[in-house]
């Protein structure tokens, strides 16, 4: 659980920062930032990838898993679902900030405001597939990473909201540790074989996340998402 806590931390340490700087971060400071972050994703995906290429017994199935989870996720729209979610929360509370004058709209803001970090920091394959990493292996960098960027993110969405942001901390402790007992308890169940699936497929989804944060190529990485049940279909059919 290491992992996960680190990258609750980094969510309460980025809003302290963020409620510190009160008029917010300036955009050539998010720029670099992401920049760099996108770098590190990037290095880390390809990495995760190229790493467990040649422990595949199975050299295509990533393939099929790519194609078949991204034509799932684009008939489920999930990306286009989630991006206007957030823009639509967004737009929201760009017009209360501007009508902020009571108690009561503050409140609105900062709920708005914390439903839109939430959907941020917890659905994405760093998130997702970080803490199932860290349980059955016991390597935390998918999480690291993910606590990087939540650091970032936090700082911002603080000096916008304030530090009820925080809040945001125990909802994403909770969700990536709902993984981490699963992964723990279905332990027996995953293979090393599996595994190596899982980080082929999410390796390359953390590349596609990479390339958006650099602004090179918006993969819709969310609607590869389906991708990462595919090999765990194929061990369940093939174990019957």
């Amino acid at each position: 659980m290491i992992g996960t806590i680190v990258n609750t931390c980094s969510i309460v340490a980025g809003t302290i920062i963020g409620t510190m700087l009160h008029r917010g971060v300036k955009e050539q400071y998010k720029k670099v930032l992401y920049d760099g972050l996108g770098l590190a994703s990037l290095a880390i995906g390809l990495n995760a990838t190229i790493g467990n290429l040649p422990k595949s017994n199975y050299p295509v199935l990533f393939i099929v898993a790519i194609a078949f989870g991204g034509v799932v996720g684009t008939a489920l729209d999930i990306d286009g679902r989630f991006k206007r979610l957030v823009d639509r929360r967004s737009r929201k509370n760009e017009n209360e900030n501007e009508k902020c004058k009571g108690k009561e709209e503050r409140s609105g803001s900062l709920a708005d405001g914390l439903a839109t970090a939430i959907l941020l920091y917890c659905i994405g394959p760093l998130s997702m597939l970080g803490p199932v990493i860290s349980a059955l292996k016991g390597d935390n960098t998918f999480l690291f990473t993910n606590a990087t960027l939540d650091f970032v993110s936090s700082t911002v969405f603080a000096s916008t909201y304030g530090f009820g942001m925080v809040l945001a901390a125990p909802v994403l402790f909770c969700w990536q540790g709902l993984f981490y007992m699963v992964a723990e308890l279905s332990s027996q169940a995953v293979s090393d074989a599996l595994m190596s699936e899982l980080l082929i497929v999410g390796g390359l989804m953390i590349t596609g996340s990479g390339l958006g944060l650099l602004q090179l190529k918006d993969c819709k990485t969310l609607n590869l998402l389906p991708a990462l049940l595919v090999p765990v279909i194929w061990f369940a059919l093939k174990s019957i």
